[in-house]
């Protein structure tokens, strides 16, 4: 499995990213910065049967230890960008996180998905990956994220949905009666970072 460096999982994201986004590229590598800190922070619990407590969203193996590299898979840049995305459209650091670990099994399998199949020719070439309408195109991937404000205390905070159409996203948020809804498109983000991801190259520790 192709792994990267921190410097070039930042530097794709944030190519990827900054395209879309009035936020600079110093405050989207200290919002990286932070989303990695609190998931390491939080630890895991393997054997838990609460996935958000049983998964790292943006790791795969505890640390290393101080001083030593760690390796991003693909699919753990591309957790960061999701993240990145719900807290631009105002979604707490925390719930992101959050939302990211205990999704963490269904997406990276739908990631997998994604990239053995070729990018679509039918998408538009103007599709915003961060913000915006959603478009309608053969083989599309939407990542669907609910609230609830009124969930009881064992609930959890929110729910994340894979949907194939922007109608599906709706009809998830009637049926669940949610008070908040957030739609971003995957299938032409997972292949941004791909590409992106490519031109990068590792950097030593202690060089610039």
């Amino acid at each position: 499995m192709q792994t990267y460096k921190r410097n070039q999982v930042e530097e794709a994201v944030t190519r990827v990213f900054a395209g879309h986004s009035e936020t600079s590229p110093s405050e989207l590598h200290t919002r990286i910065k932070r989303l990695l800190e609190l998931d390491r922070d939080l630890g895991r619990k393997p054997r838990s049967k609460d996935a958000a407590r049983a998964n790292f969203a943006f790791f795969s193996d505890e640390g290393p230890g101080r001083g030593a590299d760690i390796s991003f898979s693909e699919y753990e840049s591309f957790a960061l960008l999701n993240a990145l995305r719900m807290m631009e459209h105002g979604w707490p650091q925390g719930f992101a996180v959050s939302l990211l670990r205990r999704g963490r099994s269904q997406l990276e399998q739908e990631h997998a998905r994604i990239l053995r199949r070729p990018p679509a020719e039918d998408t538009p070439s103007n599709e915003n990956p961060v913000a915006g309408e959603v478009p309608e195109y053969s083989g599309q991937v939407l990542l669907t994220v609910l609230s609830n404000a009124d969930r009881a205390p064992d609930q959890p905070k929110g729910l994340l949905r894979l949907c194939h159409s922007f109608q599906e996203s709706m009809t998830l948020l009637r049926q669940n009666a949610m008070s908040q809804m957030t739609t971003f498109e995957l299938t032409v983000a997972a292949h941004r970072l791909r590409h992106a991801l490519a031109e990068t190259r590792p950097r030593r520790r202690g060089r610039s």
